[in-house]
């Protein structure tokens, strides 16, 4: 069992959990994810590491549906069934390069040891965070401290930018010379800005997030068509080429449970309340 050290709503839905364990850290790179399981009989959920110690791995995840309802319900001092890790490949670090980072939602957590990571080499850093609204903005002093710029966006206008990534990012590139673009988040943003920096050909690097079981690649269920070769996300990313993704088939394998995903939601709500 492992046992929650911290446990805060960052924002509406969105949550940090510290989970203490001494192996996991001890080989994690920035863009790893660990799987955690609330209990025994729980799903297992892949989630990205968004910052580790000596004693302790941290991750930011998105209340969306039983499961991960049921890990925003834990509190300190709670344990959890499972937590194995790290998992995937880290992320590629160049050097002495013009780097933009964009992020959203849960992304936002995503990006910083990256983005921390990315300062180390001597990249030029600079940051794009997006939400609907100034209150799903979070972590601005811990991603100012690694980026030379902090952009923020804002569809309704209360913070930064008003409008959407799509509004602002064609017109940044035109801009500002950049080498590569590092994206997370839900998926149809990772999508939205694939497309967006298709035309300017710069490298634009996404962490995606198909539906995974094992997370060890033996059951296949998060695979994923890049370059139209067949890859598992679990093993072979979960970073890839946003250029080289066939989106059409992943944005349509997202949408395979959802039934299954309200259902169960409805039970547990049933469940609790009656």
């Amino acid at each position: 069992m492992y046992r929650i050290l911290k446990k805060k709503q960052i924002i509406p839905n969105i949550h940090l959990l510290v989970i203490e364990s001494e192996t996991v850290p001890r080989n994690t790179l920035p863009g790893e994810f660990v799987v955690v399981r609330v209990d025994e009989t729980g799903e297992r959920i892949p989630l990205n590491v968004v910052d580790w110690n000596e004693k302790s791995v941290s991750v930011v995840f998105m209340e969306v549906g039983t499961s991960t309802r049921k890990l925003a319900a834990l509190k300190a001092g709670d344990e959890l069934a499972t937590l194995a890790g790290p998992l995937g490949r880290p992320t590629v670090i160049p050097e002495n390069k013009s780097i933009l980072a964009i992020a959203g939602c849960y992304g936002i957590g995503a990006i910083y040891p990256v983005i921390r990571a990315f300062q180390a080499r001597h990249n030029r850093v600079t940051t794009i965070i997006e939400g609907r609204t100034a209150m799903l903005l979070y972590w601005q002093n811990k991603l100012r401290k690694y980026s030379e710029r902090l952009i923020e966006i804002t569809r309704d206008g209360t913070r930064g930018v008003k409008g959407h990534i799509n509004d602002f990012l064609p017109e940044y590139l035109e801009k500002n010379p950049t080498d590569l673009i590092y994206c997370q988040g839900c998926t149809y943003l990772t999508y939205l800005v694939s497309q967006l920096t298709r035309p300017f050909t710069v490298k634009t690097i996404v962490g995606l997030n198909p539906i995974m079981i094992d997370a060890t690649g033996m059951c296949g269920v998060c695979r994923v068509i890049v370059n139209n070769e067949t890859k598992f996300a679990c093993v072979d990313g979960p970073e890839f080429d946003g250029h080289q993704v066939n989106w059409e088939n992943l944005l349509s394998r997202r949408h395979t449970y959802l039934e299954h995903e309200r259902k169960s939601l409805s039970f547990l709500e049933c469940e609790k309340y009656g």
